[in-house]
């Protein structure tokens, strides 16, 4: 039972309005969902094992939506089942001093996954093209130069052997708003509340317009982005773990061919 996801192409103009992020497609509940995310974590596991044990390719998620869209959701129930040693998780906050010293894709590239690993941003360098934009400390053709700067770096880590896998969560406002006063009235959640957050929202428009701009831009045949309805936390687990199994299934993955000498090693230990 294939998720209903949306796979965007490089160029076409695209609305995120015209996308219900509450739509489930024809599954109504997680009852009839577990056992494929069962079966789809194992998948992944799997695929995992493959790629750490090859050693000649990597993955990178790039996680990107709204606040309050499930981004760390994602990385806990998603792909929590991953092995921690080939798994590696980075959130994009504020750049520290050193590294808004250097140009905006640096911190990124020294974070990029090695060979074998996977990676995901939690946000990540788009960020220095969507909330510098709404909050214009950048001007508009500063935005269409960082838009080529991000393209041509995404080839230059795929031409390394990364696969970039590209997911935004798409969240309704009156979603957000019912996640923030969930933080504010459960006391175990307060940690969680950011009084920014709330300014944030008042550029939720000026938000849906930067984004829609860089699927616009930012998207290609080998690394296009994915729109995922995240009103319901299940069923963006269950899309992203699809997408995750597509992707990792698409790089031919294998085993490394075995060392002859290891069969004369077994014959001597069976003796």
């Amino acid at each position: 039972m294939p998720v209903k996801h949306f796979k965007l192409e490089y160029g076409k103009k695209f609305r995120l309005a015209n996308i219900d992020p509450n739509d489930t497609g024809a599954v109504h509940d997680r009852e009839e969902v577990e056992a494929e995310v069962e079966r789809l974590k194992e998948q992944l596991e799997a695929l995992q094992n493959k790629l750490y044990a090859e050693k000649k390719q990597s993955v990178l998620f790039v996680i990107q939506g709204m606040d309050c869209s499930g981004k760390d959701g994602v990385v806990k129930h998603a792909l929590g089942g991953l092995h921690p040693q080939g798994f590696r998780v980075n959130s994009f906050r504020a750049p520290t001093e050193e590294e808004a010293a250097h140009d905006f894709l640096w911190r990124a590239h020294q974070i990029a996954p090695a060979k074998g690993m996977i990676g995901a941003f939690i946000r990540s360098y788009y960020e220095d093209a969507l909330i510098t934009r709404v909050h214009n400390w950048i001007s508009g053709s500063e935005v269409k130069s960082r838009f080529k700067h991000i393209n041509r770096f995404e080839k230059l880590l795929e031409s390394g052997g990364v696969k970039i896998v590209k997911i935004f969560l798409h969240i309704s406002k009156d979603f957000q708003l019912a996640k923030l006063r969930n933080r504010l009235t459960d006391p175990t959640k307060h940690w969680k509340f950011d009084k920014n957050d709330l300014v944030e929202r008042e550029s939720w428009a000026e938000y849906e317009e930067a984004y829609e701009a860089v699927f616009k831009h930012c998207s290609s045949e080998t690394a296009p982005w994915y729109i995922v309805p995240a009103n319901h936390r299940w069923y963006r687990d269950w899309a992203v773990l699809q997408i995750a199994v597509e992707a990792l299934e698409s790089m031919n993955l294998a085993f490394p061919e075995s060392d002859p000498e290891l069969d004369e090693i077994l014959e001597k230990l069976q003796e």
